[in-house]
């Protein structure tokens, strides 16, 4: 991390073999990418290996745009190369990266066995060639940002490379680490932390608060938007990600670090919080601008790997078991000063979509944990249990000739519902809104991030329980009334998942006064939100009903089916922290009820006997 840029460009130049012509050396991120005209360097790396080890940072060798075959023959190439199985959809060229990007519906067969083919192709045209999956089921986010990101090669590759000079421009040595408490803490919403060194200032997530008009406390003197380093989302969901767009739209330039699927779930979800606002009256704190702008400095890395962030700060995301895409954040700091694990929403279990949270790191002083479920009241079923009471409360209204209704995010709960549905060969019609269908064509576009089981199925078994024929699109006013009108009983998925807005209450209002119906809860209701009140026994609700306020009775069957959340419960929060390689030093509770925060912090002191804290909101703490 002491290396300058200068410092490290030479001893790459030093370190090439003899007669090896470099036309430029640039970065990409914290990458460096040495671009070469001799044919023999790109097919004999080994040096590259050298000057890895020698300078411990990731280092690329690609061609000069001179060497690579024009585009029409490269693509050529390609498709009379590449099997037609493999299902080839777009080419896309990025002259400025000397890269080919192939969009597959199976990317194995441009692979080949072992990397042969695509090896065999990039000896022949000449390109750097990256192959990206095309999404099962249509996805107009993911085909946007793609074209977004292609269109917007030269400015990525001017921006990565500045963000390079920065993390390599040398630093004079960090003795301190502080955190201070944005949002999130002793409450769910909001999420956002702020960490400092004399040398960097990184934000940990930038949420709003589901269901009010709160903030992140951004305007302390701490958080400079021109002075800001970067910005890591631990995971989509707005209480996480919901004010990102913000900063880019006020004044902030820097890298916004995530796994790509997070990034394209976060677009979904900022733009549908514009859309919402609107059509409520209210004004959004940010525009479309803000949310492009987000996606134009993001980095995306995968899970587990290593990458500078500033010049004392090193990151690696691990999988959360959340939601797909979501991380575990571990921030290495200065020269194994410190080390903080930032849990956010984590689920310490394996569910029907994922593994269970990682425990792949070797060294985390400071634990910021998730306190979601932090009171030792908060015992969830086995999730096997969890599953067999959610089919049974559905098979139950379906032999009645009901409906059932379940509240969800766009993004985790819906899709667990799905497959549990699916894998059990469940018969009827399970209908899912806009929104909800958009996050599904995501999940299709990333099933690498999905947990082993389902790739199994998805992969050798030639069964997605995404594109199974009972799930049903609403896409209209008019086919939502359609499905509510139908005297055929069905399952209907739709958001918001604590019912702060959104189909959901459409479908209350239809659904609710009938007794053979069902509203079923499957995730985290918080308090104040219209799903914790119907949740704790409110029988009428008030709502609006074109422009005026009824009482709506609530006839309906309200049951809650416990152990489906994506979040860890009291005893899996314990278990996680007793399974952690080293016993850390400092453990910080948030993202929980205050109570619950209080409660977690007590009994983790209590059985680990290490500093525990509960900060309140603008609260800062030395780590270090």
């Amino acid at each position: 991390m002491e290396q300058t840029v200068e410092e490290i460009f030479r001893k790459i130049k030093e370190g090439v073999p003899p007669g090896t012509e470099i036309s430029d050396i640039r970065f990409e991120g914290c990458e460096v990418v040495v671009y070469v005209k001799n044919r023999e360097a790109l097919e004999d790396t080994g040096f590259v290996r050298n000057l890895v080890s020698e300078l411990k940072k990731r280092i690329i060798v690609r061609p000069d745009p001179s060497l690579c075959s024009d585009p029409e023959t490269a693509k050529k190439v390609i498709l009379e190369t590449v099997p037609k199985e493999a299902g080839i959809k777009q080419i896309n060229f990025e002259p400025e990266f000397a890269l080919i990007t192939v969009e597959a519906e199976k990317p194995g067969l441009v692979i080949g066995r072992g990397g042969e083919l695509l090896r065999e192709l990039k000896k022949r045209i000449m390109w750097d060639i990256q192959i990206k999956r095309v999404p099962a089921i249509h996805s107009d986010i993911v085909k946007t940002l793609r074209e977004m990101i292609y269109r917007e090669s030269q400015f990525r590759k001017e921006f990565l490379d500045s963000v390079g000079r920065r993390i390599h421009s040398g630093w004079k040595g960090t003795d301190w680490v502080r955190l201070t408490a944005l949002g999130g803490f002793r409450e769910v919403g909001r999420s956002c932390i702020l960490l400092q060194t004399p040398e960097s200032r990184v934000l940990l997530d930038c949420g709003i608060k589901p269901g009010s008009d709160e903030y992140p406390y951004l305007s302390v003197p701490e958080v400079n938007f021109q002075n800001l380093n970067a910005v890591v989302l631990s995971h989509p969901h707005l209480d996480h990600c919901g004010m990102i767009p913000y900063l880019y739209e006020y004044g902030f330039d820097g890298p916004l670090y995530c796994t790509a699927p997070a990034r394209d779930l976060m677009v979904l979800l900022c733009m549908d919080y514009i859309e919402l606002a609107q059509r409520e009256g209210k004004q959004a704190p940010y525009t479309t601008k803000g949310i492009k702008n987000a996606v134009r400095h993001s980095i995306c890395i995968d899970y587990e790997e290593v990458s500078d962030i500033t010049p004392d700060m090193r990151l690696t995301l691990f999988n959360a078991g959340h939601i797909l895409g979501s991380a575990l954040v571990h921030i290495h700091v200065g020269e194994g000063l410190h080390n903080i694990l930032y849990t956010s929403d984590f689920k310490f279990e394996k569910t029907a979509l994922f593994e269970p949270a990682s425990l792949g790191f070797p060294r985390a002083e400071t634990v910021i944990v998730e306190s979601t479920y932090g009171s030792p009241k908060d015992i969830q079923p086995r999730r096997k249990v969890a599953e067999e009471n959610l089919v049974s409360i559905v098979n139950e209204t379906m032999e009645r000739g009901g409906k059932v209704l379940i509240p969800s995010f766009a993004v985790g709960r819906a899709q667990d519902v799905m497959v549990i549905l699916a894998e059990r060969g469940f018969e009827y019609p399970v209908y899912l809104e806009g929104m909800l269908w958009d996050a599904l064509a995501i999940h299709t576009a990333y099933p690498e991030y999905l947990g082993r089981d389902i790739q199994r199925m998805i992969f050798h078994k030639g069964f997605n329980p995404f594109t199974a024929e009972i799930f049903k699109r609403v896409g209209s006013a008019d086919e939502r009334k359609s499905v509510l009108e139908s005297k055929d009983p069905c399952v209907i998925i739709a958001t918001s998942g604590m019912m702060t807005g959104g189909p959901v209450l459409e479908y209350l209002r239809g659904l609710a006064e009938d007794p053979k119906n069902t509203l079923v809860f499957v995730g985290y209701q918080a308090e104040g939100t219209f799903g914790r009140r119907i949740q704790k026994g409110w029988r009428e609700v008030p709502m609006k009903v074109n422009g005026k306020t009824i009482a709506l009775p609530i006839n309906c069957e309200v049951r809650t089916v416990e152990g489906l959340s994506g979040h860890s419960d009291f005893r899996q929060i314990h278990n996680y922290i007793s399974r952690l390689r080293q016993r850390p030093e400092r453990i910080i509770c948030n993202h929980g009820d205050n109570n619950k925060c209080i409660e977690l912090a007590k009994t983790i002191h209590k059985r680990f006997r290490c500093e525990t804290l509960a900060p309140k909101l603008l609260e800062t703490v030395r780590l270090s």
